[in-house]
């Protein structure tokens, strides 16, 4: 049995991925005679459970009513957190947690305590239905009222897009994704919403339902995601209407209301949900390579966003900030870091930086695709993005291969390796005399 959280975190996350993946190959699974192939049921599987969005195959044309919703609920396990949904079934069956999975679901929810996860787990799941609950109804009136789709199939779209945007997973019903929604903001705007609301993270929600009204109060992990979040979303906007705004391609022929809107969305996206309302194989490289920024710094902790996260960034740019200034400790809102915050960030972001160039050259040395389309592919997957320029399905088996590889390691990479270092840590009996190299 696994010894380590962490552990068992990745086994849970494997083992829903096999799962999956064996309900996906079963022949009610797929539209037509047979079942999908083991590659094009991995790779669905695995973007469903880490909440990627990333498809070697049409979702809406490809699955059954059974597939699709059969990916729906892989989605929302992978948003929810395997460790997280296990413990919860724990709590509802027997009202009671076991220390072995209130370690594990506090790794993975980010619990300050042991104490306190079965409120938090509990908390999650109310958090889940409302949001999920209320983005629905909207985009269910919209489908069935503005489309003229019948009450079932507006309900079912309604349900699917809205756990797919919370769980920012970016799965559509569509072929062309929400492409024929681009200038219609009752679709674009619910969804957008549901996508920045999960990517705040939990431990955010939490607090700012307990404490909106006293921000002097919030905590600095708040402060930094809520900061982070907006001043990233603003950059997002206007970089990628910038960029874009005379590309008749993408932009160029809409209105600027709707291009407003479009830019706002894509921006959106970023944050790590895979949904695009236009082509993003049509975008100017340098959009491609602002988004790369964009999806590799991705969402809040603790939430259903991919990405390094927001803080890990933050802390890094204060580390920044602080050498430049000359200071000898680094301090975010009136409170200073430990420096074990600044290894673990610094080492998280180098790994994954160290994963990704990899990557990319492994693509590249395989297929005759571009760098900027590859890494823009790459770092979707790793940060569990779900973005492309379209280029996934094109992919040899082995490349499809490293996405999968590439998912499942962003999905629980930095939670996994942050709460690795985290409990690593011991007491050193000694110390080496200091030295210093030249820097620069």
């Amino acid at each position: 049995m696994p010894r380590h959280p962490a552990q068992a975190i990745a086994l849970g996350f494997g083992t829903a991925i096999l799962a999956g993946t064996l309900v996906l190959m079963l022949p009610i699974s797929k539209v037509g005679p047979g079942g999908a192939g083991f590659l094009e049921a991995l790779f669905t599987a695995t973007s469903a459970v880490c909440v990627t969005g990333l498809a070697v195959v049409d979702t809406a044309a490809y699955w059954t009513t059974f597939g699709q919703v059969s990916i729906l609920i892989m989605i929302q396990l992978g948003g929810f957190g395997i460790m997280s949904f296990a413990s919860l079934l724990g709590v509802i069956m027997a009202r009671k947690l076991g220390l072995k999975s209130r370690i594990q679901t506090a790794a993975e929810t980010k619990s300050t305590g042991f104490g306190d996860v079965k409120s938090v787990l509990l908390g999650v799941l109310r958090m889940t239905v409302a949001v999920e609950l209320a983005v629905a109804v909207a985009l269910s009136l919209r489908f069935g009222i503005g489309y003229g789709h019948s009450f079932g199939e507006a309900i079912w779209m309604g349900v699917f897009h809205s756990i797919s945007a919370f769980n920012n997973a970016g799965f559509a019903l569509f072929s062309d994704n929400l492409m024929g929604f681009v200038g219609d903001p009752w679709i674009c705007l619910p969804i957008a919403g549901a996508i920045i609301i999960g990517g705040l993270g939990f431990p955010v929600l939490f607090e700012l339902g307990r404490q909106y009204r006293k921000p002097l109060h919030w905590s600095m992990n708040t402060r930094l995601v809520l900061s982070g979040t907006a001043i990233l979303l603003a950059a997002g906007t206007l970089f990628i209407s910038a960029v874009e705004w005379n590309n008749p391609k993408t932009l160029g022929a809409l209105s600027t209301a709707d291009k407003v809107l479009a830019g706002f969305f894509q921006s959106v996206m970023t944050r790590t949900a895979g949904f695009n309302s236009l082509d993003f194989g049509q975008m100017d490289p340098a959009t491609w390579l602002g988004m790369d920024i964009l999806m590799f710094i991705g969402g809040g902790p603790a939430g259903t966003a991919g990405g390094l996260k927001i803080t890990t960034f933050a802390v890094l740019f204060f580390i920044l900030l602080t050498e430049i200034q000359g200071g000898t400790a680094v301090n975010v809102f009136g409170k200073r870091l430990p420096r074990s915050i600044h290894r673990q960030a610094i080492t998280i972001v180098l790994l994954a930086v160290a994963l990704v160039i990899g990557s990319t050259m492994t693509l590249m040395l395989i297929t005759d695709i571009g760098f900027d389309k590859l890494l823009f592919e790459t770092i979707s997957a790793f940060a569990t993005v779900g973005l492309s320029t379209g280029i996934t399905a094109s992919l040899p088996p082995a490349g499809q291969l490293l996405l999968v590889f590439l998912m499942f390691v962003g999905r629980l990479g930095p939670v996994t390796l942050a709460s690795a270092l985290a409990l690593r840590s011991r007491p050193m009996m000694y110390e080496f005399p200091k030295e210093r190299p030249l820097i620069g």
